[in-house]
Parts: C-alpha cells; structure tokens; sequence
C-alpha cells in the first residue's frame, strides 16, 4: 500500500516539490556560506519524493547550532516554503483521490519550517508502541535517550 501511495504522490506532488527543494539546495551550496542550509533543503527533497513509510524523528544531539539554523531558516525559506506546501495542499485536495496527499503535504510543514535537529527514519526502525517525541540513535550507540 505504501508503494502506491509514494507512485501517486511522486506524480502529483512529490516530484515537483523535490525539484523545488533541489533547486533551492544546489543555490545554497553555491553560496558556500549557505552549505548547511542546502544539505538541509537536499534531505527535504529526498523526503518529499518518497515520504509514507518513512517519518521525522528529533535528534536528540541537536543542539544551539540547530536551534539558530532553524531560526535563520524560518526567516528566509521558512514563509516561501509553508506558502507552498499550502497551494500544493490545497491544489490536491480539489479532487477526492487527492485529500490523502493533501494531508501528507500538510504534515510535512512542520519539518520544512524547523529542519535543523530533526531526522528522517524508516518506520520499521522504530519500536512498535513508541510515544511522541521519538529520539532516534544511532544504530550501536550506547546512548539510551528514547
């Protein structure tokens, strides 16, 4: 089921928004100064291409740097971004087949806002039962934060 899901929000949102966010990353790693802000909008294109079955976790090592990086993004990508997500959002959700990924658009505002400190997991890589928040570890660390 996941696998049709992703195939139908790859052909009518994922594909563009990816493309958006790609763009705006190869413009940010040219910039030099801008390279952290870039990788962060390349890790949303990724995410936006294929999103059901995977999830946004905290992490649990971000710290002051994530803190201020979310806050420079917010003022500078994070208005653009949250205007598009809406229009694609409320574009799909004319139609009945599209609420589904009207939905799944939403639900990616919260990280295309505040990226810095936050992690994109596979679902199968969390506990079954696992409260909100969810910390994520690295596989073999000795760090039990969840």
């Amino acid at each position: 089921m996941r696998l049709i899901g992703n195939l139908i929000w790859l052909v009518f949102s994922g594909f563009w928004l990816a493309l958006t966010y790609f763009v705006a990353g190869v413009i940010m790693c040219v910039l030099i100064i801008t390279i952290p802000f870039g990788l962060q909008a390349f890790k949303l294109a990724n995410f936006s291409l294929w999103p059901f079955g995977r999830t946004v976790v905290e992490k649990p090592t971000a710290g002051a740097a994530s803190l201020i990086g979310n806050i420079i993004w917010l003022l500078v990508c994070g208005v653009p971004l949250l205007i598009m997500h809406l229009v694609t959002a409320g574009l799909l959700a004319v139609t009945i087949i599209g609420i589904p990924l009207a939905i799944g658009n939403l639900k990616m505002i919260p990280i295309s806002l505040l990226p810095f400190g936050k992690v994109i997991v596979p679902i199968s890589s969390l506990a079954p039962g696992t409260p909100a928040p969810v910390y994520y570890t690295q596989p073999g660390s000795s760090s039990n934060n969840g």
